[in-house]
């Protein structure tokens, strides 16, 4: 079960005075607790009973809502309440007698931990598992009927999944949203209200461009791709888009809202009561409409749309949207909103930089704290929690300049629940903190300037071999891939190898992405880029002014695990020669935050990297030290100074 644990805190000075600023605007953590033995039997057997009324053998619960969000509003998260999972990602396949929950690598551990008798883990990604489609084949019967929300499946998932179950004469039908399943059988179990709060207007010193300007950008490239409509599902490229944010969405700076851009008009749908009225100014020239009024006011719209053009759907589309419009009218490559917003300009850049000092000020303060503590505490166990210590963290955080909200449930994880790559620890069980283990701490925030991400792994006594052995060859993959320079046209998938390859040589690796893209004061994964294994991170090339994690790992399952992340900056170099005059990119780093010493084994690091550790903990001196002088937190200044000292062999 989902909890969201909700505070009202002394809110910062800067929140504070955006006007209508709601009092409890995101300060929240989400719980993850064990779901009781049998706890999903009888909503399964409820969900089941609507399934034979609806003439279906199966029904899959995606992770997703309406608009293919990653992180959820706590009415939307349909996977979670019927399966007991809580993780981020994963799907749920229910059949009339089994069912099974599809997830990857990051959350096999917790989905072992969550998953109760009734349910069997499909380990996506590792050998012999079945794919979605396959499962389905083997389990049902040709005839049967598999049924899904269309407004929780894209249209090209939804296209792809049923052509495989075709090969098996199985049918996939498409259910109106107004029909969900989970929904009917959720109403039954106090599934909780929508939590709308204000919409408010970005101003242009964070955002860098007008609205107006933005739709002139977007009409072009629609008129480039012979487009007569945009269609705008994402909550964050709507946001993007009217330079307007909310927080409908715990950590996403997101509202609930559709947008669809034509060549002389722009409609956005909202929740029109929560529309700050600052938001009108810049806003001259939009229609305001209903957020329930999308689907009939697309459907009107369309005949007349498609004479003069094609609709710009993009690769998120959803089925209930693209079922909607000619098939032979819709373009679905990723839209020029999608690329112009992970391309930062010059303001958002700035921003970035600026808000990765500031809080860099709070981790300071954190860490400092947390090395006084355990100093102070006689044996091995501090009279600290996992828990606690998020909390301790967030207060530093919220007392920065310009802070909004956490950007996602912080990950605090002591020893083997380091190991959990997307662990969320429980206040009423969750482990102490102690000297003789490892800590990780994955954590960022949400200002009106840019969004943070950083992880460190930290030791606060003495390590062992072991663990200084494996965070150094992670931090050697992190240093790799952090001076690596590429040229132009250079994908994420080309490059991800770097940061695994001290791992690989010891037959060893991680089970997640090395880098996601990162929003300007929005959703702290941003597509269309990542750097990973997966054929995904092939599409999109790198490009001067997006800004994306370099994020290695490695997890000793029952043991530790060890993180090293930084949000980075790709930027144009000049090198000695220029090949093909195709031109050159790198890395700079946005984050400046210490990586601890005593982990280090600084033999085992070249040259090179050694020099470019050393010229990190410069920066980040050089950075982050003016903002402590400035605050007259001179202890927390000596910690930096001495936590950024250069190292030698």
């Amino acid at each position: 079960m989902l909890q969201r644990l909700c505070r009202q805190p002394a809110l910062s000075t800067a929140l504070r005075s955006w006007p209508g600023t709601p009092r409890t605007l995101f300060i929240c953590r989400r719980v993850t607790t064990m779901p009781a033995a049998n706890s999903t039997g009888e909503r399964l057997q409820q969900l089941r009973q609507l399934m034979q009324a609806g003439n279906l053998q199966g029904y899959v619960v995606p992770s997703e809502d309406a608009h293919q969000s990653e992180y959820l509003a706590v009415q939307d998260e349909r996977r979670a309440f019927i399966s007991g999972f809580t993780g981020s990602a994963g799907l749920a396949a229910v059949l009339v007698t089994e069912a099974a929950l599809f997830t990857d690598g990051r959350y096999h551990l917790q989905a072992e931990q969550q998953l109760d008798e009734n349910w069997t883990l499909v380990k996506s990604g590792t050998p012999g598992a079945p794919e979605l489609h396959e499962y389905l084949c083997q389990k049902l019967k040709a005839g049967e009927r598999v049924g899904v929300d269309a407004s929780l499946y894209t249209n090209s998932a939804f296209r792809t999944l049923r052509g495989q179950l075709e090969q098996c004469s199985i049918g996939l039908v498409a259910l109106d949203p107004a029909e969900n399943l989970v929904d009917q059988v959720w109403a039954q179990h106090h599934r909780p209200q929508p939590s709308l709060q204000t919409i408010f207007p970005l101003e242009m010193k964070y955002a860098g461009e007008s609205v107006q300007d933005k739709l002139a950008r977007v009409r072009q490239s629609m008129e480039q791709q012979k487009c007569s409509c945009l269609v705008v599902s994402q909550l964050d490229e709507v946001a993007w888009l009217f330079n307007l944010r909310g927080a409908d969405v715990p950590f996403n700076p997101v509202f609930f809202s559709f947008a669809l851009v034509t060549t002389d008009r722009a409609l956005l749908f909202v929740h029109q009561k929560h529309l700050h009225a600052d938001c009108t100014a810049q806003l001259q020239g939009v229609e305001i409409c209903d957020y329930s009024a999308f689907y009939t006011t697309l459907k009107e719209m369309a005949p007349a749309l498609q004479e003069s053009g094609r609709f710009w759907v993009g690769e998120r589309c959803s089925r209930a949207v693209a079922q909607l419009l000619p098939a032979e009218k819709l373009h679905t490559t990723v839209s020029e909103i999608t690329h112009a917003k992970a391309i930062k300009n010059a303001v958002e850049l700035q921003g970035m930089r600026n808000c990765h000092a500031r809080d860099a000020v709070a981790l300071c303060r954190f860490f400092l704290w947390l090395e006084k503590k355990a100093a102070a505490t006689e044996g091995m166990q501090l009279d600290e929690t996992e828990a606690s210590l998020c909390d301790v963290l967030e207060k530093f955080r919220s007392e920065l300049h310009d802070f909004v909200s956490l950007s996602f449930p912080t990950i605090s994880g002591m020893g083997a629940n380091g190991a959990v790559i997307h662990y969320h620890c429980d206040p009423t069980s969750c482990k102490p903190i102690r000297k003789d283990g490892l800590y990780l701490c994955d954590s960022g925030g949400q200002y009106k300037d840019g969004t943070t991400d950083v992880t460190r792994t930290v030791h606060l006594g003495q390590p062992t071999r072991q663990e200084i052995d494996m965070f150094t060859a992670v931090l050697k993959g992190h240093i790799e891939l952090g001076r690596v320079r590429f040229p132009q046209g250079t994908t994420g998938l080309s490059i991800d190898m770097l940061a695994r390859q001290t791992l690989w040589e010891r037959g060893l690796d991680y089970a997640h992405g090395t880098g996601h893209g990162v929003g300007s004061f929005l959703n702290v994964h941003e597509g269309p880029i990542g750097i990973s294994q997966r054929p995904r991170s092939g599409a999109h090339p790198l490009k001067a002014g997006m800004i994306v994690t370099n994020e290695p790992g490695f997890y000793e399952d029952g043991k530790f695990g060890i993180r090293i992340e930084n949000v980075i900056e790709v930027v144009s170099v000049q090198l000695e020669h220029n090949f093909k005059n195709k031109g050159f990119l790198g890395f700079e780093n946005v984050t400046v935050f210490p990586i601890q010493a005593k982990l280090i084994d600084v033999a085992q690091l070249t040259d090179g990297q050694l020099a470019w550790l050393n010229a990190y903990h410069n920066l980040v001196r050089e950075r982050v030290a003016p903002l402590l002088q400035q605050q007259g937190l001179q202890e927390e200044l000596q910690w930096l100074i001495d936590n950024t000292r250069e190292l030698s062999r």
